[in-house]
C-alpha cells in the first residue's frame, strides 16, 4: 500500500486546528504535533499512488492553515 510521511508548516497558533482537519481526512492513518523545523507530521495511506499524490495535493495542501509541506514517500525494500 503506498504510504508517505507529510511534513507540515502551520501558521503560529493554528497547529491543533490543523491536526484536527487532518484527522477528518480518509486517507490521514496517524498525525501528530511534533517540536522542530515542521509542525505536524502526517501518515498518510492509499490504495494507489496516485489516490496518495490526489490526497495530499488536494486535501492536504489545501487545507485553509498550511503553509508548507515535505512529502516523504516510502520506498518498500526491494521495489
Amino acid at each position: 500500500m503506498p504510504t508517505a510521511y507529510v511534513l507540515i508548516n502551520s501558521e503560529i497558533g493554528s497547529e491543533e486546528a490543523v491536526l484536527l482537519e487532518l484527522r477528518k481526512i480518509k486517507n490521514v492513518v496517524e498525525s501528530y504535533v511534533v517540536y522542530g523545523v515542521y509542525d505536524i507530521i502526517a501518515k498518510v495511506e492509499a490504495e494507489t499512488m496516485e489516490k496518495l499524490k490526489e490526497c495530499i495535493t488536494w486535501n492536504i495542501r489545501r487545507l485553509e492553515k498550511v503553509r508548507s509541506t515535505l512529502t516523504m514517500i516510502v520506498i518498500e525494500p526491494g521495489t
